[in-house]
């Protein structure tokens, strides 16, 4: 019997009073988090959920998204994580498409989200969810599942079409949950684990809530990320792990300015979502006296694929390696095995891999092949095993008939003193087929032209890859969680010549 809800009882039952989640002056024990999914639990069996039923989760990071996300587990139902911020016409997608049988919603979306949900709908919040499970009992034990039962399935953003959901299995959450927290982040109870990745992602669900929940350790939580109030939280808490994308790295930065605060404590950082730019690591590094610990992942890999291990040497600017019992190539486009720094496709087999897409055989089918995920991801594998993230197939732009990679132009443009985000992408041209171009947002009192930002990119690479055209924004715009959204930006296209 597998259920990935035993991880909060085995903690709970280690040491009941130890603090698992703070939010600003409130803090819930493990013993009162356990109770509360129980009851969680009780509640939706009650109203009839059963197991195998999907129950969405539309909650910011706040300790009921805990309550909700362990309770439908240990009914035996499928979490479907949601994010708040979801407009009526995608709520409405995300419940017909999962056929969820009920929701369990914040009270500032109970429009969007209870209103418009069949089933078990409730609308969150913390005096009103605790009093209405207290007229419940708690589940009693947790609801057998199967290890390749589904957990919880995770609904992918996509570049084009309509969001896929992959299934995450109790077997693929709770393995990567385990070797993260062991052998990546060290985590133990004595640990805090900065939580502003948002729960209802996949790096925030793995590597923040479940991985601090398995341990025993404490979980601090922000529902939002804003790095002035984040900066004060990791103070306050004497956080150890903090788990985060380059957005966040490079908001905390600026926060900051010239101000020294203390993160004595912090030993560890993790970054994720997209390529951290070797620049931000160095000053972040330098600033705050910890070690930032790159990795790479996705929703259909649970996420955790491979990390900088802190057993091993580091490589800035890489993705480490695989983590254990995960393999990883890199493969042409015919899918034969790319040589040594041959940029190929980066594919992926293991404990982590997703069930599939829910209800989309055939996109299942065209993204696992012979075991191996592909990932849409192009990247380099060096000698000593190391890989690199290039960049992503569709962001790949052909120039004349040459390939640039925008990841290696984003480099250059943050290694300027006056950049803090970048942007390159393509837009179409009617003779190149596609040109370069930069987006820019600089740091705060910081200033720079778009001539004086090109001719920095100009000097340092070859001619056909430099940016012909820079456009400097207030900022760029970003996805739930902070990631720089490239197919939102758009800029005009430049004229033939």
């Amino acid at each position: 019997m597998t259920n990935l809800a035993s991880i909060l009882v085995d903690s709970a039952a280690r040491d009941p009073r130890r603090p698992a989640l703070k939010l600003g002056d409130r803090t819930v024990s493990y013993a009162e988090l356990d109770d509360a999914s129980a009851r969680c639990a009780g509640y939706l069996r009650a109203h009839g959920v059963a197991p195998g039923d999907r129950v969405a989760l539309m909650l910011p990071n706040v300790p009921e998204f805990a309550v909700g996300y362990y309770g439908i587990l240990r009914a035996g139902a499928v979490v479907v994580p949601m994010n708040p911020l979801l407009k009526p016409r995608e709520v409405d997608y995300f419940l017909e498409d999962s056929g969820a049988r009920g929701i369990l919603a914040w009270h500032t979306t109970e429009q969007a989200g209870v209103d418009r949900a069949d089933g078990v709908s409730t609308a969150v919040t913390p005096d009103g969810f605790a009093a209405l499970l207290a007229g419940y009992e708690p589940a009693a034990g947790l609801t057998e599942r199967a290890g390749d039962d589904t957990a919880v399935i995770l609904y992918t953003s996509g570049t084009t079409g309509q969001p896929k959901g992959a299934e995450l299995t109790h077997d693929n959450l709770r393995r990567n949950v385990e070797v993260t927290r062991s052998t990546l982040l060290e985590l133990g109870p004595d640990d805090v684990v900065f939580g502003a990745l948002p729960l209802f992602h996949s790096f925030g669900q793995t590597v923040a809530l479940n991985c601090a929940v398995a341990a025993g350790a404490g979980l601090a939580l922000l529902p939002r990320f804003e790095a002035a109030q984040a900066l004060e939280i990791l103070v306050r808490e004497r956080a150890t792990i903090f788990a985060g994308v380059p957005t966040m790295y490079a908001a905390l930065l600026a926060a900051a300015g010239d101000d020294e605060p203390d993160l004595s404590a912090l030993r560890t950082c993790v970054s994720g979502g997209a390529a951290l730019p070797v620049e931000l690591l160095r000053r972040f590094e330098e600033k705050f006296g910890c070690v930032i610990l790159e990795g790479y992942g996705l929703s259909e890999t649970s996420p955790v694929a491979s990390f900088n291990h802190p057993d091993r040497p580091r490589r800035p600017g890489t993705i480490g390696t695989p983590i254990d019992g995960v393999e990883m190539d890199v493969r042409t486009a015919d899918g034969t095995p790319a040589a040594t720094g041959e940029v190929g496709e980066i594919v992926i087999r293991g404990h982590n891999i997703m069930k599939g897409y829910w209800r989309r055989p055939e996109a299942t089918a065209e993204a696992i092949v012979d075991g191996w995920f592909r990932t849409g991801d192009l990247g380099t594998r060096d000698a000593d095993g190391y890989y690199r993230i290039v960049d992503r197939t569709k962001d790949l732009v052909i120039r004349g008939g040459f390939n640039v990679y925008p990841r290696e132009v984003e480099e250059v443009l943050y290694e300027h003193p006056a950049v803090a985000e970048a942007a390159v992408l393509g837009t179409p041209h009617p003779t190149l087929g596609e040109e370069v171009v930069a987006v820019v947002a600089l740091r705060p009192g910081a200033s720079a032209t778009p001539e004086e930002l090109r001719e920095h990119v100009k000097a340092q690479i070859a001619a056909y890859k430099y940016p012909r055209q820079v456009w400097i924004v207030p900022a760029l715009p970003k996805g739930p969680t902070g990631k720089i959204l490239k197919r939102s930006i758009t800029v005009p296209p430049p004229a033939a010549g």
